[in-house]
């Protein structure tokens, strides 16, 4: 029970740190949420990078393994992720630390801002030597391509077990000593869901635009509608997950 209390500790006076910067510089929160999608692009970018490098099963699990630097970058740097703050903020809400209302805020600006990151990053990368005028059949969009293959209801079961496989991360992360160990772990922890491909609404808000603008948008079965379909029913899975 002792060691539950002080986790909880940590979890509430995180939510209120964040409640205080939005509160003193709404920028300065905007800019944590802008940095976590470019850590997690960078984690992401290698991940892809390596999965379009090594084929068959050695490639998917070299991404698997890889895309957890995205969030280790995000937990050490301090940068501001929408599907972590599903959990920050719930627990905030739930034990009366905000307002739901202010809660939800905090949690919309920083996926807003994810977004936004997320797809500047994406364009950008798609310039880079590793992502430019990629083939219409490589690994990314192997990856997208399956995201549209998925009905609603596997959707939001995935979505669920990726987000709370990222928050298990997170709080393990608050548990070990030491910044090897907690490095170790966040990658380890990460590999579960990268490796099984569940849905993470922030990883999708960097597939999908850098799948379209790596290869000038000859992605089979990508349509508005069809990522519009996957982030929401995403996002809920997560938020139910978180």
């Amino acid at each position: 029970m002792g060691q539950t209390s002080e986790l909880m500790d940590k979890i509430d006076g995180a939510a209120i740190k964040k409640n205080q910067l939005i509160e003193e510089s709404f920028a300065k929160y905007a800019a944590r949420s802008l940095l976590a999608a470019l850590y997690l692009s960078l984690g992401a970018a290698l991940a892809v990078g390596l999965g379009l490098k090594f084929e068959g099963s050695l490639g998917k699990m070299l991404y698997a393994f890889a895309f957890g630097v995205g969030l280790a970058l995000i937990i050490f740097l301090n940068a501001e992720l929408g599907t972590s703050n599903m959990m920050y903020m719930t627990v905030a809400s739930y034990r009366k630390k905000l307002p739901v209302l202010r809660a939800a805020k905090i949690l919309m600006v920083c996926v807003i801002f994810n977004l936004i990151g997320a797809v500047i990053v994406a364009y950008c990368l798609s310039y880079t030597g590793a992502f430019h005028q990629l083939p219409a059949d490589n690994f990314l969009a192997h990856l997208v391509q399956g995201k549209f293959d998925k009905g609603i209801l596997q959707t939001v079961i995935e979505g669920i077990f990726a987000n709370i496989i990222v928050n298990l991360a997170v709080l393990m992360s608050m548990k070990v000593k030491g910044d090897a160990g907690r490095f170790i772990t966040i990658l380890c922890v990460i590999f579960i869901f990268t490796f099984l491909g569940f849905e993470h609404v922030i990883a999708n808000f960097i597939y999908f635009p850098l799948a379209f603008f790596s290869t000038s948008g000859a992605i089979a079965g990508m349509t508005f509608g069809a990522v519009a379909t996957n982030i929401v029913w995403t996002f809920i899975g997560n938020f139910i997950g978180g």
